[in-house]
């Protein structure tokens, strides 16, 4: 086989076997197929689609190209979450301490940023001397004390995603159901997990803006992890605004201190809680959602998932000052509003366009190489459904360069969609629709 030929194959609509599709991961991985042509087959597979049969194919290929964890000498369900990625989701860096209070496993492998979406690993990053890169002794060993690690991928655990996720990110080849099935289901069926709960978003500040698409991906995820004997549920929720009041690596940290100690926007909790109830209630913590949802509003009232929060930064080399001193986090040198040059009703955002303009700050990557400024960050003043009037802050910019400070700015000025004749729009749910429960 040739990768070339198959690079044709695909760009030509055919489908692959299994064998080929191990021949260009295992030739990928062992550095055999370079950049440019698996660059070139990814683009291929985004404009033509991958079956289902590809897609599985795909996902045990990459899990196959590395270590599969067993856990097994940890007493305890493991459980962890995966959400799809969008504008402001911090929901990683709440739940995880809540759940590994209330007495499950939470071995999470995290992403970094991808496409216009931030990445649980960079958020952490920001926390001065947080170390995502443990080694799996090390994962085990942090696992073992508290409960919860949060690393990126290590050198065992698929390999070939950890490369193919950077090239995605930068060949802009990242919104395809196969394509993000198999970048997921690989790295969670990798740690050893006994359930896994997905949130799967949906609008204009996520991969999948039509929410039949975001259904079919969940169902696609949902089966890959049943056929390999795991527990799966999938809540569609809402990505047409960003979640909470900030997004940013530095603001996102505060923002989910803000949720363990009890406060933190509304929003934010609710989802948090929401997903640690299903963990809880997969992981046979609890015998109903109920009792989870009460279970995790326990535990932050209590103190104690803010407690594990602070005991995870330690052991994993982070200042766990940053718990009660936020200032130690990084913070942009100068801010800037973004007026409302209308009156009216807030009907609408681009959310995609907030986490562009983040990007363009310093917030995101154009490149794999690029490293992020933790500190830039867009503060949101308005919601949707609020009344806006002329000349009123609708979010403020915090940055360090202005560089590209005015396309950003104007990029998220024209991010919000103002109606000056139309009342207040129906309130939409933030979980839209649960899948495989």
């Amino acid at each position: 086989m040739r990768a070339v030929d198959l690079i044709r194959k695909k760009r030509d609509s055919g489908e692959h076997s299994r064998e080929e599709i191990e021949f260009l991961i295992s030739g990928y991985t062992r550095g055999e197929i370079p950049d440019y042509q698996i660059a070139a087959w990814l683009m291929s597979a985004w404009i033509r689609g991958l079956s289902r049969a590809e897609t599985t194919a795909l996902t045990q290929a990459m899990l196959h190209s590395g270590e599969v964890l067993d856990l097994s000498g940890l007493p305890g369900k493991k459980v962890d979450k995966h959400s799809t990625g969008g504008v402001g989701d911090k929901t990683s860096l709440i739940l995880a301490p809540i759940v590994a209070a209330g007495g499950l496993i939470v071995p999470m492998l995290s992403g970094r940023g991808l496409g216009h979406t931030g990445g649980t690993l960079d958020k952490l990053e920001s926390i001065p001397g947080f170390n995502t890169n443990l080694s799996l002794k090390d994962f085990r060993r942090v696992l073992g004390e508290c409960g919860m690690a949060l690393i990126g991928q290590t050198a065992e655990i698929a390999p070939a995603d950890k490369k193919i996720y950077a090239l995605r990110d930068a060949t802009s080849t990242v919104e395809n159901t196969g394509l993000i099935c198999a970048s997921i289901m690989s790295k969670k069926l990798a740690e050893g997990l006994d359930a896994l709960v997905l949130d799967v978003k949906t609008g204009s500040g996520a991969f999948m803006k039509r929410e039949k698409d975001a259904v079919g991906l969940a169902e696609v995820m949902v089966d890959a992890g049943r056929s390999m004997g795991k527990k799966m549920v999938a809540l569609i929720t809402d990505m047409d605004q960003p979640l909470g009041r900030v997004a940013g690596h530095a603001n996102e940290i505060i923002e989910s201190i803000d949720v363990l100690n009890g406060k933190g926007p509304a929003d934010v909790r609710e989802l948090s809680v929401e997903l640690s109830a299903w963990m809880f209630y997969l992981g046979e913590k609890t015998t109903s959602v109920e009792e989870g949802r009460k279970l995790a509003e326990r535990m932050i009232s209590s103190g104690e998932a803010r407690e594990k929060f602070r005991q995870c930064i330690r052991l994993q080399g982070g200042d766990e000052r940053v718990i009660d001193k936020p200032d130690l986090l990084p913070k942009a040198i100068s801010k800037v509003d973004v007026t409302s040059n209308a009156g009216g009703v807030l009907v609408a955002t681009d959310c995609e366009q907030f986490g562009i303009a983040l990007a363009m700050l310093g917030g995101g990557r154009e490149t794999k190489e690029d490293r992020i400024d933790h500190a830039v960050g867009l503060e949101f003043h308005k919601r949707i459904g609020e009344r806006i009037e002329v000349d009123e802050p609708l979010a403020t910019i915090h940055y360090n360069s202005d560089a590209k400070l005015e396309e950003a700015r104007d990029l998220v000025a024209e991010s919000f969609v103002i109606d000056q004749e139309s009342g207040e729009p129906a309130p939409r749910p933030l979980i839209r629709r649960i899948i495989g429960a």
